[in-house]
Formats: structure tokens, sequence, C-alpha cells
């Protein structure tokens, strides 16, 4: 079987032609270049060097066969001298909720890529469950998610908070801006929709205190439940950095609510036998 080391010798009798000043060239014995070549001849049925008295020059045959292996050995050359730099080169697949891909991905990665400029990123921005599946099934390098951490072969590492807000429109028709727990369940609902890392934390919060939330829209969509409660249609509970604007120029109002305050964590999740890259170490170290 013919092999790159075959290729080599081929090429550095060619170069030298003679198997002595090959053989010094390779740093090997002459009787292994003589060896090879003898391999080589056998394998192609034919001669590949004339042995003239005082060198040896290659065939016509042998000729052919020199220019189809050189792009090969060119290619593997061109190879050998990145294959060091591959960590610097391979693409980082990051999976991340929707909420961390809007007001903290995109500046990390802005600090990231002045680090590791050559290093192609992949975002998929999903649902926090569906963030962790995607990991799950190895086709993530990292997870970005809300909410608590996942059960499994996982490494969990918040890296940040944000509170969430309850919010109604200024002119909902609400006798107080502080609640009850009943009082709140009781009140038209603008929820997001089961497995959203918000829904869920507020559903665990109620679940402990013995209630639950009927709500009247559920959606998947943040700024849908922000328009609707724009509009007096009912309270919803949102990120501080989706509501904050609104609040501030007056269109919704803050709500308290007795024993219920709601906060998410942010987690950097990856599976707990991954190889952690140079690069990828550095992104952990970004978030922290």
């Amino acid at each position: 079987m013919m092999t790159l080391r075959h290729f080599e010798i081929l090429k550095a009798v060619a170069e030298t032609r003679n198997f002595t000043r090959a053989a010094e060239k390779l740093y090997i014995t002459q009787s292994a270049v003589s060896h090879a070549i003898r391999e080589l001849e056998e394998r192609v049925g034919t001669a590949l060097f004339d042995r003239l008295s005082k060198s040896v020059q290659l065939t016509n045959s042998g000729r052919l066969l020199l220019d189809e292996i050189l792009p090969i050995l060119s290619s593997c050359e061109a190879l050998d001298a990145r294959i060091n730099c591959l960590e610097k080169r391979a693409p980082l697949q990051i999976v991340s909720s929707i909420t961390i891909a809007a007001f903290w991905l995109p500046k990390i990665l802005q600090t990231f890529h002045k680090d590791w400029p050559d290093i192609p990123i992949k975002v998929d921005v999903v649902s926090a469950a569906n963030a962790v599946e995607i990991l799950r099934d190895g086709k993530a390098d990292i997870a970005l998610i809300e909410g608590a951490s996942p059960q499994g072969p996982f490494i969990c590492t918040p890296f940040a908070s944000y509170p969430l807000y309850i919010v109604c429109a200024p002119d909902y028709p609400i006798k107080k801006r502080e609640l009850t727990l009943q009082e709140f369940c009781s009140e038209k609902l603008l929820l997001r929709e089961k497995g959203s890392a918000i829904r869920d934390t507020l559903d665990s919060v109620l679940y402990l205190r013995g209630v639950t939330a009927q709500p009247e829209w559920t959606s998947v969509n943040s700024l849908a439940l922000i328009e609707a409660a724009k509009a007096g249609l009912g309270i919803t509970i949102l990120p501080d950095v989706l509501v904050r604007e609104p609040l501030t120029q007056g269109k919704l109002i803050s709500l308290s609510v007795q024993d219920l305050l709601l906060k998410n964590e942010l987690i950097a999740v990856y599976h707990r036998d991954k190889y952690l890259t140079n690069p990828l170490k550095s992104f952990l170290m970004l978030l922290q």
C-alpha cells in the first residue's frame, strides 16, 4: 500500500537524483529509501527511475506519478502548518435563551472576538427547555439559560440574574398596587407559556404557596404581553430589562404582591465530560 512516506521518498530521490543523498535529506538509511522505491515500483508495475551510472533519473512513468503526488504533499505541508492552530479556528457552538441573547450575549461576544478574532461563532436562540435538549444531543458546546439548573450530567454556573417585574397599565382597574397572592391570582393575567423560564419561576413560587395562576393570555412572545398590558388587558410578569422603558415612560406601572419576589438566574451549562478548549474557557471567564 502506498503511503505518504513513500511519496516523500519518491520526491526526495527525484530532487537529489541520488538514493544516498535522499536518505540523508530524510534522515533515514539508504536501504530504507531503496526498499520504499522498490515497493512503489512493484505497486505501479513499472520502473519509476532509470538507474544510471552516477545518478538516478525519473522515467516518464515516474514523472507522471510525481505530478500526481506533489499536490498531495503540498496539502499535507499546509495542514501541518495549521494543525497546531485548530482551536483558534474551530467554531464555537452556543445555544441561548431569548432574553440572554438579546441583553447579555452580544456584549460578551463583542469582547470575546477581540481575543479570538478568527473563531466563527454559531448561535441558536431558543427557549430554555429547547436549549438544554440541544446541549444534551451534543449539538452545542454550551447553553445559556434562565431559571433553574437542569438535571443531568451537566456543569451549571450562574453568571448573572434579573428581577421579574409585575406590571400593568396605569388605567388598569385595580384598587391598590400591593396585592395578596389570592388577589393576584384572581386578576386577568398575561403570562409567558409553560416551559419558559419566566413562567416556570412564577409557577414554582405559586406552587410552594399553594396557589395556581390561570392566565387569560399565554404567549411565547414577551412583546405581545407588553402591548397587551399597555392596552389595559391585564397584568403581566416580565424581566426588568423588557419593561424598564415603558415603566419610565409611564405606559406601565409596577405592582407588588405579598410573598412574591421573583428573580431569574442566568446559567451557563455544559456537559460535565465536555473537553474545554482554550477559547471555550475564555468564554466562560467572560461570563463570570
